[in-house]
């Protein structure tokens, strides 16, 4: 995925991105209550605008990403100090309240995560190809605590197999987290004009005995 992924971002091609917040995010993140000064999680974060108003409504974000473009151009979008450190094999850059950690996803260790209360996932599941989504929902609920909320967005297309964004019916998002989560559809949406449809989810990490 690593070289696919960086190409897609030197070329530009990132077509997932938004100009604006999620409008998702906007309608349900409220819902959750999660209490502000929670740590959020976002997983293969880009440059997603997400992380700005998840930090302006008081939560301090912790997005990981690959690609060091898209972390740059991210970091221009203000015009604030960007602090930079080393950790774990980890290229951090702190602006305000975000941090975002350049390298893999799946090298983050439950210490790095000790803080995150909460998580967002707008573009990581769709991101990954299907041999790769066990171990992701696997691999996130290792790094989240019991009772942390997230909100996931899912998108089915025609196109099966194309992607990234891959096509990921709702029966394997359930699949993929009930095992260690409360799973709730919040949304469904119609088809836009390229024929994908969202999905909006609540997700709740279960105990260890719930």
């Amino acid at each position: 995925m690593s070289t696919s992924w960086r190409q897609r971002w030197q070329e530009g091609r990132i077509g997932f991105h938004l100009s604006q917040p999620h409008p998702a995010l906007l309608e349900y993140w409220p819902t959750l209550g999660v209490e502000q000064g929670t740590k959020v999680l976002v997983p293969l974060c880009g440059k997603s605008l997400d992380m700005r108003w998840l930090a302006d409504a008081g939560h301090p974000v912790l997005g990981i990403e690959l690609a060091p473009e898209a972390i740059a151009q991210f970091l221009t979008q203000r015009q604030t100090p960007v602090s930079r450190y080393t950790q774990a094999g980890f290229e951090i850059s702190r602006q305000g309240s975000v941090e975002l950690w350049c390298g893999d996803f799946f090298h983050l260790h439950i210490r790095q995560a000790a803080e995150v209360g909460a998580f967002y996932d707008r573009a990581a599941l769709i991101a990954l190809p299907p041999a790769t989504r066990e171990r992701y929902a696997f691999h996130l609920a290792q790094l989240v605590p019991p009772g942390a909320a997230g909100l996931l967005v899912s998108i089915t297309h025609e196109g099966e197999g194309a992607g990234p964004p891959y096509s990921v019916p709702d029966q394997e998002v359930a699949q993929l987290f009930t095992p260690n989560f409360r799973v709730t559809l919040l949304e469904q949406g119609s088809p836009d004009e390229r024929g994908r449809t969202e999905s909006v989810w609540s997700l709740e990490r279960r105990g260890p005995h719930k």
